[in-house]
């Protein structure tokens, strides 16, 4: 059984998405689908960079957004066709493109406004990530209580394999980052990113983002959508929308998403989009499973041939 997974923010890269649109016409068009939802030439910031701009969060949502979809739709068209989709934060939006619930055009908007959201709700600098390695649930979420001290520090993505990501005010992720090692963290790495994202800051983005997403067109999902906020598939348009609300401040469960997959009797998993973040995760997840990430025209063969498609 088959499971699609989507990645998010993160694994973007200037460049990609040229070979494919060189090689797939299906790709072509969704990367110009993208340039006239937007306005503006989103293509040309992927392919061309500059890096910088790439990775402005109102940029980066939407160009990967842009790619994941780009390769869904040459898998797709190559006879792909999952029991189940899942995509890591903001890889449910595309997760979502694939299972038919929201029409590319509007995601990519969307998207481009929860980057935006996301970035204007803490000035920055004030907040902060880190990701906790060697240390469970319930010990990271006692350390960031701990450190909490009035602040807001709490875990963001409880990704398996022993590594958590917390979120927070920037000097509480440092106290809880303490106070992990004190409780036996092997290591505690801060991460390069804009804004701490899905936890209690996020709650203005959140509260902008609602009414957007409310007002979107979205049918009922023709694939079941594993839902980040509990790890448990979204089969009406409604529970998508408010699970993607619901997402914006509360913590990724992508573990607990492997493992439910897993469950259900998912062997496979295929990463679609840039990178392979997302098939590392997996592995120490579901270590039996098979798992492909598919970015490049070779990709799309390699995993073609390997599927049987």
């Amino acid at each position: 059984m088959i499971a699609c997974v989507f990645p998010g923010q993160g694994s973007q890269s200037v460049g990609m998405g040229q070979p494919l649109v060189a090689a797939c016409p299906e790709a072509a068009d969704v990367f110009a689908a993208a340039d006239e939802a937007l306005g503006f030439p989103l293509s040309a910031v992927m392919f061309d960079g500059p890096a910088e701009t790439l990775t402005l969060t109102e940029h980066t949502q939407p160009a990967i957004l842009t790619m994941s979809t780009a390769v869904w739709r040459v898998l797709q068209g190559r006879g792909l066709a999952p029991a189940y989709v899942a995509g890591h934060s903001l890889g449910e939006y595309s997760a979502h493109v694939a299972a038919g619930t929201l029409a590319f055009a509007d995601a990519v908007r969307l998207v481009r406004n929860r980057g935006r959201y996301m970035q204007e709700a803490v000035p920055v600098g004030t907040g902060a990530m880190a990701a906790i390695l060697g240390l469970d649930e319930a010990e990271v979420t006692a350390a960031c209580a701990e450190a909490a001290q009035g602040d807001v520090v709490s875990p963001a993505n409880l990704n398996g394999g022993g590594q958590v990501v917390i979120a927070g005010q920037a000097a509480a992720v440092v106290r809880a980052g303490e106070a992990c090692k004190a409780r036996g963290a092997r290591r505690v790495i801060p991460l390069k990113v804009s804004a701490p994202f899905h936890c209690a800051l996020m709650d203005p983005a959140r509260d902008r983002l609602r009414p957007e997403l409310e007002q979107a067109t979205a049918a009922d999902p023709r694939i079941p959508v594993v839902a980040n906020v509990d790890a448990l598939p979204r089969t009406t348009a409604a529970a998508s929308v408010d699970a993607l609300v619901r997402q914006v401040s509360n913590p990724v469960r992508w573990e607990a998403t492997v493992q439910w997959l897993a469950a259900q009797g998912v062997d496979t998993f295929v990463e679609v989009g840039p990178g392979a973040v997302l098939s590392g995760l997996i592995k120490k997840v579901a270590r039996d499973a098979r798992v492909l990430s598919v970015e490049t025209p070779e990709d799309v063969e390699a995993a073609v041939a390997a599927l049987s498609l």
